[in-house]
């Protein structure tokens, strides 16, 4: 197995942007996963348990990243989301080094890692518009999204206020920035996880969110939990993931 920790996919104003990445020892081409940690915008790492384990994915046959990205407690959104967005990018411009095949490309989010999957899901590239180095590949293109225990509608969450764009209306910029109020048919292929007793997203945006997939006859799969809390990304989630992504593998 290859591995490299803390590699640079990005910077902004001289500030880098790390990942850890894992990957087949040989192969001709890998789909790749890239993960988004959660930690309501506010804290969390790319290897804590609302990421995944690098090495655990390359071990199943997949290039393997994951990222931190800049927190709204030193940039405020959509920073974060813009950094996910690179990743993507990176992920592209990256595909021939690695022997990443493009054409399966994952993303999988817990918490506000997932509300950020979902909505490149939905919205994608929208009016987030990261800049590129002269050169880059600029494309948002990835199969599927997998959000754990996400949320989908800011304004009705209580930490949705962390959304705070410097310059804009925060309650026009929060139901912006949320994936429910942009599912369409098109919408990329999306797996939930939720839970009844979650603390911290009630289940009601996960509700919302599937019955908004439902309305436009998206796509998705909802695995709905009564007392998992507010899950991260557990070995039951793992297996539900992989099950998914080998459905939605292209050929």
């Amino acid at each position: 197995m290859n591995t490299r920790s803390n590699v640079v996919y990005g910077s902004v104003n001289g500030a880098a942007l790390l990942a850890d990445m894992a990957w087949p020892e040989s192969g001709a081409s890998f789909p790749a996963i890239l993960s988004v940690h959660g930690g309501r915008w506010i804290r969390g790492t790319k290897d804590d348990n609302g990421a995944i384990d690098v090495k655990q994915w390359a071990d199943r046959g997949f290039f393997a990243m994951s990222i931190d990205y800049r927190l709204v407690t030193c940039t405020p959104a959509p920073g974060c989301y813009l950094d996910v967005l690179r990743a993507i990018r990176w992920l592209h411009n990256h595909a021939k080094e690695y022997s990443i095949d493009p054409s399966n490309l994952f993303l999988i989010g817990q918490s506000a890692g997932g509300h950020m999957a979902a909505l490149a899901a939905t919205l994608g590239i929208g009016a987030f518009n990261p800049p590129g180095s002269p050169g880059e590949e600029l494309s948002d293109h990835f199969t599927a999204a997998i959000s754990v225990s996400g949320a989908y509608d800011l304004p009705r969450l209580d930490w949705g206020s962390g959304w705070c764009p410097p310059g804009q209306d925060w309650h026009s910029a929060r139901e912006y920035a949320s994936p429910v109020n942009h599912v369409t048919p098109d919408s990329k292929p999306i797996l939930l996880f939720h839970s009844d007793n979650d603390g911290s997203v009630p289940i009601q945006q996960a509700l919302d969110m599937t019955q908004a997939l439902e309305t436009h006859n998206a796509d998705y799969e909802f695995v709905h939990y009564s007392d998992q809390g507010h899950l991260g990304i557990t070995d039951d989630v793992i297996q539900k993931s992989l099950h998914f992504i080998k459905k939605q593998m292209k050929a």
